[in-house]
């Protein structure tokens, strides 16, 4: 199980790859950060790899054949990542200024580490799994749509040509994706409630802001430059919600920090692990510097 929050977890993780192990993957920034390199030593060394974030754990099920290689030889024409919208989907957007870590981390359907739940705060959480995604699953930032859905119950849908939708529903607990990967292809108990239709009673589904949650704009937007720019994006990132959580940044704050690294730095390919860390290191530096300046 790879689950190593943030940077930190892309060396140990493709260790574990290069060891041809079967990788239980919960650290999104492993793929994020190194995209092209950490599938070719997945490829190169037989390991397996196995979703374990709830939305591509669900897109995994929901593929008929996930060995297939590409959408298109799939017959899936996009993926539909879902996400709950957080704990300020409904907050009028001049009250976010305003808003506390404590609050940031107070997720109305998870419980997640502080960090984690910052991300889900401001969507770029989601914006880390839509780059995920399109690695795990050899998809276009533009196949990956995201949809609003607060209850929480569909984990993420699969679109066909065909116009058939799959999706996978239970209810939100981490044990289910777990017990998923562990098991993988055999189904075990995961000790996870049977779900109640009637008591859900209705499932909703939004478009996300992405004028008032600016975060999964710009982690789209490096998805499409690709090279490094995830890496730069995944950095400041971390910068930028650390500042926050130590009361040095404001919540409104952390998006316009994020968007002046990305700008600040030409996109360069993703060729080896040290280009990668390199974008990484440059990345957290300007955001040191953006921070001094304020």
């Amino acid at each position: 199980m790879a689950a190593i929050v943030g940077a930190a977890g892309l060396k140990p993780t493709l260790a574990a790859v290069k060891a041809g192990k079967r990788v239980l993957l919960a650290n999104k920034e492993a793929l994020v950060m190194s995209g092209a390199l950490f599938i070719e030593a997945v490829q190169a060394s037989g390991a397996t790899l196995l979703p374990i974030d709830s939305e591509h754990n669900a897109i995994f099920q929901c593929l008929a054949d996930p060995a297939t290689p590409g959408l298109a030889r799939k017959g899936v024409r996009r993926i539909l990542l879902t996400a709950s919208g957080g704990p300020f989907r409904e907050t009028p957007a001049e009250e976010l200024i305003g808003v506390t870590p404590d609050q940031a981390c107070a997720h109305p359907k998870w419980s997640m580490g502080r960090k984690i739940s910052v991300d889900s705060a401001t969507l770029m959480n989601k914006g880390l799994e839509l780059i995920e995604a399109c690695w795990l699953f050899e998809a276009m930032p533009e196949q990956v749509e995201v949809v609003i859905h607060p209850q929480s119950v569909i984990h993420s849908l699969v679109d066909y040509v065909d116009g058939s939708v799959l999706a996978q529903l239970g209810n939100p607990d981490m044990r289910t994706p777990i017990a998923h990967a562990l098991a993988w292809p055999e189904r075990i108990d995961s000790g996870v409630a049977a779900l109640d239709l009637f008591e859900i009673g209705r499932l909703d589904f939004e478009r996300p802001d992405e004028e008032r949650f600016p975060c999964l704009r710009l982690a789209r937007e490096a998805a499409q430059a690709g090279g490094c720019m995830p890496a730069t994006l995944n950095a400041a990132n971390e910068i930028a919600v650390e500042a926050f959580l130590e009361g040095r940044l404001g919540f409104t704050e952390i998006p316009l920090l994020i968007e002046a690294v990305l700008k600040g730095v030409e996109p360069g390919a993703a060729t080896d692990l040290a280009a990668v860390f390199a974008a990484d290191n440059t990345a957290r530096r300007l955001a040191g510097e953006w921070l001094s300046r304020r």
